[in-house]
């Protein structure tokens, strides 16, 4: 218990892999589909809360989940920026780099697979990566934010995420542009909507979410082969403008002009703190 307290971040992102990591070997006797399991990250952050801040922290992130009145911009942005972010990227793919689209809109079901497919994975956890975001948002942001600008906590937490990401890579269910790249630079975007949202799970859920069913499950099957990789590098690029122009715009140590930081406050430390199990 002191050696948690002492470390609870450590703890986590060690907790975070374990828990996400372990259908690894049956996927690689073709026993799962999935090397990942997706809300790994938050269980890791229930275990830990749990044993460091009892009932309070559990209850804390779980409000966090559903702290639903943010102002209707963040759900916009949120709900619409990954889809522009997206549609760029395609445009740019088959009218300057010349990409024929495999599939159409209407061959991949249309607008209702589309809203099925965000809603399934919005609410059913494992689906997607929708249900890491309690983990990495919903308890380390806030930690890593104290004491450090939030740009270099969103750095801190991207490099982590993208190694969390190591066995989708390792077994070719993703290429290492969208799995190592595509999380350093999108963990800015996601600091920036955090802060601004006054710290709502739930938006930065909505965004994951979002991103996830219509670029990946939705446009990202429009292309294939070298199309497919020219998409995910241009893809990258545009998200790595939107982060500079956050960083610019909303200044690097709150990445927000109205509000500060979303800071967890400092627990007590492990040598004054009486243990609590709940």
């Amino acid at each position: 218990m002191s050696l948690i307290r002492w470390y609870p971040l450590i703890t986590f992102f060690v907790l975070a892999c374990a828990l996400s990591w372990w259908p690894w070997i049956l996927y690689s006797f073709d026993l799962l589909a999935n090397p990942i399991v997706g809300f790994g990250p938050f269980l890791a952050a229930l275990v830990v809360l749990a044993l460091t801040e009892g009932k309070s922290g559990v209850g804390g992130l779980l409000r966090r989940m559903v702290r639903w009145r943010v102002g209707l911009r963040w759900y916009a942005v949120a709900l619409l920026l990954p889809i522009v972010v997206t549609l760029t990227a395609a445009a740019l793919n088959v009218f300057l780099l010349g990409a024929q689209r495999t599939s159409s809109v209407a061959e991949l079901g249309g607008w209702s697979t589309l809203l099925r497919t965000f809603f399934l994975w919005l609410l059913i956890p494992g689906l997607s990566g929708t249900w890491e975001e309690p983990g990495f948002r919903g308890y380390a942001l806030p930690r890593l934010q104290v004491g450090r600008s939030a740009l270099l906590a969103s750095l801190i937490l991207g490099v982590l995420w993208a190694f969390w990401h190591l066995p989708f890579v390792v077994t070719g269910e993703d290429i290492w542009i969208d799995a190592f790249l595509f999380p350093i630079e999108w963990s800015i975007v996601f600091t920036w909507l955090f802060n601004n949202a006054n710290g709502s799970v739930l938006i930065v859920m909505l965004f994951h979410n979002m991103n996830n069913s219509f670029s990946s499950g939705f446009v990202g099957q429009m292309f294939s082969g070298a199309d497919s990789v020219n998409q995910a590098w241009l893809r990258l690029g545009l998200w790595l403008v939107v982060a500079i122009v956050v960083c610019v715009v909303y200044g690097p140590e709150h990445l927000s002009r109205e509000h500060r930081k979303q800071e967890e406050p400092v627990q007590p430390e492990a040598s004054t703190a009486s243990p609590r199990v709940v």
